[in-house]
């Protein structure tokens, strides 16, 4: 899986993951079309305990990819029910106020 964490002046933190496969691709589902860049995602693989990590301390995720969901809902930080497929791809984002 990709990872990226990105920094909000605030100190926010949102961690992009996803399936390697799906780096530098677009995926489409009728109107909508989600892009999934190396500049959000990142550009190199991250471990599970990386992976593990930044998840369990973000203030919000964008997960994306079969492989990425799946090891969110085992880490019970989301649910299977709470994503939607964007194409046959699963999607999940995380918010925690």
């Amino acid at each position: 899986m990709f990872l990226k964490i990105h920094r909000g002046p605030d100190g926010m933190t949102v961690v992009a993951l996803c399936d390697r496969e799906l780096i530098n691709t677009t995926i489409t589902d009728g109107e909508i079309e989600v892009c999934i860049t190396e500049s959000f995602y990142g550009n190199r693989q991250a471990s599970a305990d990386e992976v593990r990590e930044a998840l369990s301390k973000a203030d919000n995720a964008n997960i994306m990819g079969e492989q990425a969901v799946s090891f969110a809902v085992d880490m019970g930080i989301i649910s299977r029910s709470s994503c939607i497929m964007i194409g046959n791809v699963p999607h999940a984002q995380v918010f925690r106020l």
